[in-house]
């Protein structure tokens, strides 16, 4: 099922459903993978209610509310762009497409976990809690950067694995990009264990460092897959029932 085939060889009508039907699916996940990016600014529109004695602070709270909404966004997208490529996934391995949607679910699920977290902390200072709450609000903030470093930091080596896996043996990228995805799974684990352990800060440039492969391997991924698409003498040829004849 992994193994490339001569499109140049089909009908031009063939050729013609192979790449629309492979259009169809890499347009909408390329954008989405590109969507989950949008987050990136949240580090800076959080940084008030990291802050000591912010319930004490007045001032509105648009920006942390901005932030959550960027991250709600962030996790529908997450959860897209595993569901939109399920039904070409599942063709190489059900089980491990069938586990990027499940960890692709289980992200988002502390992305929303973590921004109820903030928008607690938020209500509590909208409705003037005072002094009093600044040890619920320091509590609630401390949740949100530790499912931050759950959700965030480890679960994303997951999907990157899986995903990594699946597109090298189909080859419906470039080899070199998948091994991209599969590499960096180890860096962000490594930088995962070590913010645990305290050995480096959660915000710091070797945590930020580990990070980095596996943000170039989506983003490489969302920008090819919008422009270029998959390869259409790979196994996408094998999501048309009606082709097969032709290998």
């Amino acid at each position: 099922m992994n193994k490339n085939i001569n499109i140049e060889a089909l009908p031009a009508d063939s050729q013609d459903t192979v790449i629309n039907a492979g259009r169809k699916i890499s347009l909408p996940a390329g954008i989405f993978y590109l969507l989950t990016f949008i987050s990136i600014p949240t580090l800076s529109l959080y940084a008030p209610i990291h802050e000591p004695g912010f319930m004490l602070h007045p001032g509105n709270d648009n920006d942390i509310i901005l932030g959550g909404i960027l991250e709600i966004i962030v996790a529908l997208a997450g959860i897209a762009t595993a569901v939109i490529l399920y039904p070409l996934l599942k063709r190489q391995n059900n089980t491990l497409a069938l586990g990027l949607v499940a960890s692709r679910v289980l992200e988002a699920g502390t992305m929303f976990a973590g921004v109820a977290f903030l928008l607690t902390a938020v209500g509590l200072h909208q409705n003037g809690a005072g002094a009093d709450a600044g040890e619920i609000s320091h509590a609630l903030v401390t949740l949100y950067d530790r499912i931050f470093l759950l959700g965030q930091g480890f679960i994303p080596a997951i999907n990157d694995l899986l995903l990594g896996v699946l597109l090298y043996r189909s080859r419906l990228v470039p080899r070199t990009l998948s091994v991209i995805g599969i590499a960096g799974a180890l860096p962000l684990v490594a930088g995962y264990i070590a913010i645990l352990f305290g050995f480096i800060d959660r915000i710091s440039p070797l945590a930020g460092l580990a990070a980095v492969p596996v943000a170039v391997f989506e983003f490489s991924l969302g920008v090819y897959l919008l422009v270029k698409g998959f390869k259409p003498g790979s196994a996408l040829l094998m999501q048309n029932e009606k082709l097969r004849v032709h290998e």
